[in-house]
């Protein structure tokens, strides 16, 4: 907002947040006697925190006659540190919570309730007016699960930290129907407890009923270190023309610098700058279009240059800029800039250490001498028959943006437990219009950040690897099981590589004797053709042959060449994500999963779920 002109006088049209006299909060309303305050009004920010739902399992489950009463259980979650959850203090003391919210990350290795798994939750503090304050939702289809009534909070200035006790969990009419038991509609089945801890991302100062000064303060509280994300993702469009079966598309994104460290902004031929891949993805099939969740386009990467000092992520920017991207400032970059076309091949990049040669260098990240640009080129290289709204009726799509930097990386290095390299992914969703070139797109909600797109697969079950947290980054491996028709099952796999710089070479699943695997497929997004300097084997670029099938020592395995083989093979490398799908007659049962590398490292195994075993089929079917 930046300062204003001293003298203003408050008044009750004045914007919310900015004046805490328009403000009713719980248990009362705030006295309006502006001329009698004098005071500093701090609207402030979840920084971190954590939540606790302690709940009775055996009431979100289906009735159960005779069932054995156990006690409740306690669901442990972080709040996702990039919150919109926010509160009012005037002169240090708590005024009141206003409309936000902030997701529920799971804690540990402990299992959710089957009604909850696969959820992406949210704790949300609703609109005045609303029936309750505090509600608990499904942020992926925006579902109340369970209302919250009855809590307290409690303020304590000095560390800026915030409570929330005795929240009673009452079950809402939409996740009571939706579990079966439409008569356990209120019913209580818990409590909500949160501690976090604040930043301020707003302060006014009051003299009188006059603000003599509104301001937006750095993030001295926020995360230890430099931490660029992407805080938006919008303009979505396409360039240049249709060049064979494929287009070019771009995406703008705001980069926030949520650290207390100014982050290193040094433009080429400099190696120490972020750089923006940027993706897009459709969900779709089945009778909801939500069966897969597939990449359909990736896009070279664009090489950042001068950080600007805005304030788009409310952070409050120390206004440095430049060659840094100061503490809590923003620096946009539109579609039309990210669409180059001059964008750098990311076979160069290490997507977990950000290194990459220098543009001075005999291997320049970001050349392009040798070759010829057509309409796709560069861009989010995407088929005309995936855009097509004829061809994919009710699909959704959704934009992604990411920033890789060697800073982050560095820092990590010289101050163990300062690491952010895993938070610079955010999504958005787009509708297109169109059956044929050229397409537009047009925004639906806003943008998830700090979170990949394939969390965006609706009733999906999500599983991290992080086979050297020190010294890799992670991927994520979403799996769906449907039932399409009697006795046939369906089962679909994504296998997603956000910044894994050893790549993915290999997924198994045990077999067993009498299950026979059908409509076996593979999905990949298209790859760029090489060019000059492009950072692959003989400037080839990597290949797109579809992995193949194998059987063997029990596991049904789909794989690519390996790296001793062709150095350009088709792995999943960072930024990517490939699909592996097929029916079977036997329904879902847990098992591991083994996930093989390109380049490094020892496979390691995730529990998802698969055909199970014939003789548990055939166990069934006696039953019967």
């Amino acid at each position: 907002m930046g300062e204003s002109s001293p003298g203003r006088r408050l008044s009750a049209g004045l914007l919310l947040g900015t004046c805490l006299l328009t403000f009713s909060a719980p248990g009362g309303r705030l006295r309006a006697d502006a001329e009698k305050d004098t005071g500093t009004v701090e609207k402030l920010s979840v920084v971190s925190g954590v939540a606790a739902l302690e709940v009775d399992l055996q009431r979100l489950g289906p009735a159960a006659a005779g069932a054995r009463r156990t006690g409740p259980t306690v669901l442990r979650f972080d709040l996702d540190r990039d919150s919109s959850l926010t509160i009012l203090a005037f002169n240090g003391e708590l005024r009141g919570p206003l409309p936000g919210s902030a997701r529920l990350v799971p804690r540990g290795s402990d299992p959710l309730p089957r009604s909850l798994a696969s959820r992406d939750l949210l704790v949300e503090q609703t609109a005045w007016g609303a029936p309750f304050d505090l509600v608990v939702r499904d942020a992926a289809t925006g579902r109340a699960l369970f209302n919250v009534e009855g809590h307290e909070y409690a303020y304590e200035p000095n560390g800026r930290s915030l409570g929330l006790r005795g929240g009673r969990l009452l079950v809402s009419r939409e996740f009571a129907a939706e579990l079966g038991r439409p008569t356990a509609a209120g019913a209580l089945v818990g409590s909500l407890s949160i501690d976090a801890t604040m930043r301020p991302i707003e302060v006014t100062h009051i003299v009188d009923g006059e603000i003599r000064e509104d301001t937006l303060p750095a993030t001295a509280g926020g995360v230890p270190g430099p931490d660029v994300i992407v805080g938006d993702v919008n303009g979505l469009a396409q360039f240049g023309g249709q060049s064979g079966t494929q287009v070019g598309l771009a995406v703008g994104t705001d980069s926030c610098n949520a650290g207390q460290v100014d982050l290193n902004w040094f433009a080429l031929p400099d190696n120490d700058h972020p750089v923006i891949p940027q993706n897009l993805y459709r969900m779709s099939g089945g009778p909801t279009n939500d069966d897969r969740f597939e990449q359909i386009g990736q896009s070279s990467v664009k090489h950042a240059f001068t950080a600007l000092t805005q304030n788009i992520c409310g952070f409050g920017c120390n206004g440095v800029g430049g060659s840094h991207l100061g503490s809590g400032c923003s620096d946009p970059y539109s579609a039309g800039l990210n669409a180059g076309p001059s964008l750098g091949s990311r076979a160069w990049i290490n997507p977990f250490s950000g290194a990459y040669p220098r543009g001075d260098s005999a291997t320049p990240p970001n050349t392009h001498t040798g070759h010829a640009h057509v309409g796709p080129s560069h861009r989010i290289l995407t088929e005309v028959n995936d855009l097509n709204t004829a061809m994919n009726p009710g699909a959704t799509y959704y934009a992604e943006g990411q920033y890789v930097t060697p800073h982050e990386y560095a820092w990590c290095r010289a101050h163990p437990g300062e690491c952010n390299m895993n938070n610079n992914v955010s999504y958005r969703r787009y509708n297109v219009t169109g059956t044929a070139s050229p397409f537009s797109f047009s925004p639906v909600g806003s943008t998830v950040r700090t979170q990949p797109a394939i969390m965006a697969w609706t009733g999906a079950t999500f599983r991290q690897v992080r086979p050297s947290p020190d010294a890799d980054g992670v991927a994520i491996v979403g799996y769906k099981v449907t039932n399409p028709s009697p006795g046939v099952w369906h089962y679909e796999y994504a296998i997603y590589n956000q910044n894994l710089d050893r790549g993915i070479q290999s997924f198994s699943l045990p077999t067993f004797p009498g299950i026979v695997l059908s409509n076996v497929g593979f999905h990949a997004p298209p790859q760029h053709p090489g060019w000059t300097a492009d950072g692959t084997l003989a400037n080839a670029g990597y290949s797109s042959a579809p992995w193949a099938q194998s059987e063997a020592g029990g596991l049904v395995t789909w794989s690519s060449e390996a790296m001793a083989q062709n150095p350009n093979a088709n792995a999943i490398r960072w930024g990517t994500m490939y699909n592996i799908r097929f029916d079977a007659s036997a329904g879902p049962m847990r098992v591991r999963a083994t996930i093989g590398f390109f380049k490094t490292g020892e496979p390691v195994t995730i529990p998802v779920l698969a055909p199970r075993r014939f003789k548990d089929v055939e166990s069934s079917l006696r039953a019967r």
